[in-house]
């Protein structure tokens, strides 16, 4: 991989991936227009290593709150009284809700970095996760704020969280979407995406960095990368807050869906191959 693939490749990832239109549909889609095997081991380690750049954008622009709650988590195991503290609770809430997709994430590995990093399957997955999306939207009350996150709250987002596995399904969009079900509102289900993509994309991107390393990409290639994909994905933090206060998540609805129509007709014809 060149230097000027992992810049691309970085800003892609900044970009898309806490946008609800799937960081890895995205990547594998920029795989293979820059002409990277998107099924070499190698590619879909770059693609997890170069989250922790996304990760790191979130923990610095939510640093205050993420301080806060580990700070309360760990108060809360070292002195029962401090377990009353809604923080404590909430530091137990993302780590119980990041657990699934990591124990899915490790015992499908196979499946994810093969089969499932054909362009149809994000082709399709873009389209029909669509629909759940606009769903989520016209079926969720919104009327929950963020202090009302419950456990609840946390296992189902964590579970539906797993099928954004799949690329074209976003993992935002999934936490999103479950989050708005479960009648939340969009900041404060878009705020708990992030918070539990933290301890899943970190873990996935440290797991990964062997196939990285040990493949074509180069270290070089790996932190231009990383820090790319940082300077990136938190101006798209801060812009995508700003925007679910006063916006539905349907904008990025049609953009899914040209994309996915698109990427089928493309295949159909020939015109790309799906690996």
């Amino acid at each position: 991989m060149t230097i000027w693939q992992s810049i691309i490749l970085g800003i892609v990832e900044g970009l898309t991936e806490f946008l609800p239109v799937s960081s890895t549909g995205h990547l594998t889609i920029a795989s293979k227009i820059l002409g990277l095997k998107i099924d070499d081991p190698s590619i879909t380690g770059y693609t997890a290593v170069i989250q922790v750049g996304a990760i790191a954008a979130v923990v610095l622009y939510f640093w205050g709150d993420i301080r806060r709650i580990v700070t309360a988590w760990v108060r809360g195991l070292a002195r029962p009284q401090h377990r009353a503290d809604a923080d404590y609770r909430l530091g137990w809430y993302v780590l119980v809700g990041s657990l699934p997709i990591g124990i899915i994430g490790f015992v499908a590995q196979g499946l994810i970095s093969g089969p499932l990093r054909s362009l149809w399957w994000v082709a399709g997955a873009l389209i029909a996760w669509s629909f759940v999306m606009v769903a989520a939207e016209r079926l969720g009350t919104r009327t929950r704020p963020f202090d009302d996150f419950t456990f609840t709250d946390a296992i189902v987002m964590g579970l539906v969280q797993c099928l954004a596995l799949i690329p074209g399904v976003s993992r935002s969009g999934a936490t999103i979407s479950a989050g708005l079900f479960r009648g939340l509102d969009r900041v404060a289900a878009t705020r708990i995406a992030f918070l539990l993509g933290i301890p899943a994309l970190a873990g996935a991107g440290l797991y990964e960095l062997k196939d990285a390393v040990s493949g074509n990409v180069g270290a070089a290639a790996l932190i231009v990368g990383t820090i790319v994909s940082f300077a990136v994905a938190y101006a798209s933090v801060a812009w995508l807050l700003r925007f679910v206060t006063k916006h539905s998540i349907e904008v990025f609805v049609l953009y899914r869906v040209a994309l996915g129509l698109t990427l089928i007709i493309l295949l159909a014809t020939s015109t790309i191959s799906a690996t």
